[in-house]
């Protein structure tokens, strides 16, 4: 089954998919949309058989910002986390990303 996409737009998203990690790993990927690397990455995280929760850092700096703050990692894009209990179990940039990878954190 393909990834479902959810654009994450606001803090108070952003927090919930943070607390919902507390159930179940979650995926986020900080997407540039004028990046070849990101839009190829995007493409290919289509292949995970869950959501992947996504930021568009054009359209959101400042919710980019502050995931950079809770997970601890600093800003790059594009780069993607699995979070679970709050804290990211999975990080990877640019072609470091491995959708297979992802997947397994998901199930573990």
């Amino acid at each position: 089954m393909p990834a479902t996409f959810t654009r994450i737009t606001s803090a108070e998203e952003l927090d919930s998919l943070i607390e919902r990690s507390y159930k179940h790993p979650v995926v986020l990927f900080k997407h540039s949309n004028s990046c070849g690397i990101s839009s190829d990455i995007l493409h290919q995280l289509g292949e995970i058989d869950g959501n992947v929760n996504v930021i568009v850092i054009q359209e959101n700096r400042d919710i980019s910002n502050l995931a950079a703050d809770r997970t601890g990692h600093r800003h790059q894009s594009p780069q993607a986390f699995v979070l679970r209990d709050g804290k990211p179990i999975y990080h990877a940039t640019h072609y470091g990303i491995d959708p297979q990878e992802i997947s397994k954190k998901l199930i573990n």
